[in-house]
Formats: C-alpha cells, sequence, structure tokens
C-alpha cells in the first residue's frame, strides 16, 4: 500500500470554538499520539485528508515542522449530516512494528447454479505490518455447492499476516437458492394460518356479544 504524504501545522487553540474556526478555514483538527510519546495536536488540509482517508486503512506520512512521521488513523469522526470530518485521532507507527487492522472482504467468482451466498462477516482482524497493510482480502466463491460454510481460519491470508479474528467466525454461508414454487408454497401457508387466526377471532369477538 503506497503512503500518503500529508502537511500538518502545530494547533494551539482548543475547546468547541477554536476547532469550528478550524473547520471554517478548510482544515481539520488532529491528535497523534503512541510509542509513549505526549500527544501531539496538529491541523491537516480537510480536501486532501479527506481524499487520502478514501483509501481503507491509509498509511499517512505526516509532515510536521520538517519531519516526518509515519500514521494511521485510528479514529475518524465525521458529521452525522454534512461530508465533513470533525476530528481525526492517529496512531503513530513505525515501519517494521505491527499494528492490528480490519481489513475488508471481497468476493469474487459464482457459486454453483441455484445457490444464494450470504458475507456473514464483511472484514477481518489481522496483525500486520504497518508498512504491508492489505488493502483487502478476495475469497473465491467459484463452484462452490450448496451447504458450504467458510470459517475464518479457513481464509487464506496475506503473506506476513496473523489472524486476530475467532477462527470460528463465519465468513461466507452458500445455501440453497429458494425457488419461486417454494416460495409461494410459504406465501400460500402464512396465508391459510393467518386465515384460520381470523376466524378464531372472530368467532371470539361473537362469543364476547352474546356474553
Amino acid at each position: 500500500m503506497s503512503d500518503l504524504t500529508l502537511n500538518a501545522e502545530t494547533r494551539t487553540q482548543f475547546g468547541k470554538g477554536a476547532a469550528r474556526k478550524i473547520r471554517r478555514d478548510h482544515k481539520i483538527p488532529a491528535v497523534m499520539y503512541g510509542h509513549g510519546a505526549d500527544p501531539v495536536h496538529i491541523t491537516l488540509a480537510a480536501h486532501e485528508t479527506m481524499k487520502a482517508l478514501k483509501t481503507s486503512n491509509a498509511l499517512l506520512t505526516i509532515v510536521l515542522d520538517g519531519k516526518e512521521q509515519l500514521a494511521l488513523a485510528k479514529d475518524v469522526q465525521r458529521d452525522p449530516i454534512k461530508p465533513v470530518i470533525e476530528h481525526i485521532d492517529l496512531v503513530v507507527v513505525r515501519k517494521g512494528e505491527k499494528v492490528t487492522v480490519d481489513i475488508p472482504v471481497h468476493i469474487e467468482g459464482d457459486a454453483a447454479p441455484d445457490t444464494m451466498v450470504t458475507t456473514d462477516s464483511t472484514s477481518l482482524e489481522l496483525e500486520v505490518e504497518a508498512t504491508h497493510i492489505p488493502e483487502g482480502i478476495t475469497i473465491s466463491v467459484e463452484g462452490l455447492e450448496a451447504g458450504t460454510q467458510i470459517l475464518a481460519g479457513q481464509v487464506e491470508l496475506p503473506k506476513g499476516a496473523t489472524l486476530i479474528t475467532d477462527a470460528e467466525t463465519l465468513v461466507v454461508n452458500v445455501t440453497a437458492q429458494v425457488s419461486e414454487e417454494a416460495l409461494e408454497a410459504e406465501l400460500a401457508d402464512a396465508e391459510a394460518e393467518a386465515g384460520i387466526e381470523r376466524e378464531e377471532s372472530d368467532e371470539a369477538a361473537a362469543s364476547d356479544s352474546d356474553a
């Protein structure tokens, strides 16, 4: 994964008012921490940062006062309505260091005819090198028959990655596709059952009226 360079400025004003002013200036308040160092409060250019964070688990190179620091976005707080990032927590990382991240799962291929593929886990938690974070995990379902289940422990992981997610977690489930006839039969049964319930309810109402 390529790293993305973002220029940062030291932030000296704090509080909601200061944060609003920073965002009005098209910047994002952020804090960098990790490796026992004191938190560093910074601002980042909003447009460039939003572009960088479109990539899942983007490895960022933060340039502050001429010095470069690798970091990952640990927590991104977004406005619930506007397409705006309100604050970012960045965790400092180093080359060769292991980090724990959620990697998205991608399904490829076509299962056997008359089957339906369900993705029960859309991501897996892995421990990987900070400078070699995979963009995704691809799982092939080509030709898989109904009844096939793929657990986390059965997924082929990228080189050097360690699975943190429980190995017994269901990731992909292949089931038989319900035919149109079966759906119609289920609907007919449901309607018949509802009709019985309505008749019983009518009888009960008539009995109450007689009383």
